[in-house]
């Protein structure tokens, strides 16, 4: 039973509503693809947004209201820790199909608590800097594959801004600080070469620094430039300019951060599994509310499914991606040769699609992808080969060879992404069976129950209904 601020509204969303969702017992085998698509469907808010907002709103001057944020693992995770520190962030009815808005209300930050960071990246780097504005012990923890993953140039800032941070020289969670309620700020150098977080994590905070903060990087490579630029634009919309008058350095002035209403973008990144299906089962999938601009890397999915074959189309805020006849109506996907260092999270969708090609592929810039959720390019490699695919782990990528596959299980690392990419895969494939596909809970509670809407809709309106503000649907482990 969830604890009552992560109660479920008094409004049910999925009211009147195809789409119901799913918390399979054992594997969940991905449905094949029957025919063409003709899909038209929403994507809950952005994760990458959701969790930057929530962060501003908590160190703002003033209340803020958050509209159709997305409610998932992470966004759950970063409402609570924001919580352990004093903020006040309140459910209130909205307009979003996927639950309620955010009203968040900035309290003094208290130290005195421990942090659960689950697997969130956004978590374990965005909040330490908060943390140090609060007065007090802050522990930080989260689940055991969270403790492989890079912390060290948070905890090293930290340190350098003044801030007293145990780690027993792990550079990795578990660590624990003392925050001492300001921050002088000043100069700091950041290397940010294993996450682009670890700028925009000072970025978010430095406006309340005493004397600002001008964050230089000091690596060799900076990846997903994009993810920063997301940063840069949350701020300015809260009245805080970030110059960079040199690559790779920027300033934030001492100043407030505003409070402000927000309507949350639907997470492109996420749809990307449902715009490759076109390219798999062939038809067409729209997106609705696609932005006209934005600072997400999901963006560029038009562009990128269109070196595999696809076609776009815009209609007012619809995007559409028509893959012609599609793989299984015997169209060739052509394989790519691609850098993909600004957009590297959309790999694995893009990695499966390559696995189904007719011919080789190099997809690389993505390095920096062994440090996520899980080794993304030693478990892609592992599993397309269990299925008979042949893919080459290089030092910056992956180089796939396209060969018939078959089905088989395939392991999801408690990596939302990977669950998606095993699921493209099954469009093609008879039998392929994902393993925990409730680990997509970390960013898309409801992808089985939209993905097999997208592929089968009418089968899919026998599925059990569940409570999709549940602790079993959001998979927020909230005793």
């Amino acid at each position: 039973m969830l604890v009552s601020r992560y109660s479920k509204p008094e409004f049910n969303p999925y009211e009147n509503d195809d789409l119901v969702l799913e918390t399979p017992d054992g594997p969940w085998r991905a449905p094949r693809a029957e025919g063409p698509l003709s899909a038209r469907l929403g994507i809950p808010g952005s994760k990458s947004l959701t969790n930057r907002e929530l962060v501003l709103s908590a160190l703002a001057d003033g209340p803020s209201l958050l509209r159709a944020p997305l409610h998932s693992r992470d966004t759950a995770l970063m409402a609570e820790a924001l919580r352990e520190l004093g903020t006040l962030i309140e459910e209130v009815p909205g307009e979003g199909a996927f639950g309620p808005d955010w009203r968040v209300t900035p309290q003094e930050l208290t130290g005195g608590s421990s942090i659960d960071c689950g697997l969130a990246g956004t978590v374990m780097r965005f909040v330490p800097p908060v943390a140090a504005l609060a007065l007090g012990p802050v522990a930080f923890d989260g689940d055991p594959h969270a403790r492989k993953r890079p912390m060290r140039a948070t905890i090293d800032a930290l340190r350098a801004l003044g801030v007293d941070v145990t780690d027993d020289g792990r550079g990795t969670l578990p660590f624990s600080m003392y925050g001492m309620g300001t921050v002088a700020g000043g100069e700091l150098e950041v290397d940010a070469s294993e996450s682009s977080q670890f700028v925009s994590a000072f970025l978010l905070v430095a406006a309340r620094f005493e004397n600002g903060l001008t964050l230089r990087h000091t690596g060799a490579v900076l990846p997903s430039l994009p993810h920063i630029e997301m940063t840069i634009a949350t701020l300015a919309a809260r009245g805080v300019e970030v110059s960079s008058e040199a690559s790779g350095t920027w300033q934030v002035s001492p100043g407030p951060i505003a409070g402000r209403e927000v309507d949350i973008e639907p997470d492109l990144s996420n749809a990307a599994p449902f715009l490759a299906a076109a390219l798999v089962a062939g038809g067409t999938v729209t997106i609705e509310g696609w932005p006209e601009r934005t600072t997400q890397v999901g963006a560029q999915l038009e562009r990128l499914l269109g070196l595999f074959g696809a076609s776009a189309r815009r209609e007012g805020t619809d995007l559409t991606i028509d893959g012609g006849l599609g793989v299984l109506g015997g169209s060739s996907l052509a394989g790519i040769d691609l850098d993909l260092s600004e957009g590297g999270e959309l790999a694995p969708a893009l990695v499966a699609l390559a696995a189904l090609a007719d011919g080789p592929s190099r997809i690389t810039g993505i390095g920096h992808l062994r440090g996520h959720e899980t080794d993304r390019l030693a478990a892609l490699a592992a599993e397309l080969g269990a299925l008979g695919g042949a893919v080459t782990e290089l030092d910056d990528g992956l180089a796939i060879e396209p060969r018939p596959l078959h089905g088989g299980l395939w392991h999801s690392y408690g990596d939302h992404r990977m669950a998606t990419a095993g699921a493209i895969i099954g469009l093609a494939v008879d039998d392929v069976e994902i393993e925990d596909i409730g680990t997509t809970a970390k960013t898309l509670p409801e992808f089985p129950a939209l993905w097999r809407n997208l592929v089968r809709p009418q089968a899919a309106a026998g599925t059990v209904s569940i409570d999709p503000f549940s602790s079993g649907a959001l998979g927020l482990g909230l005793g």
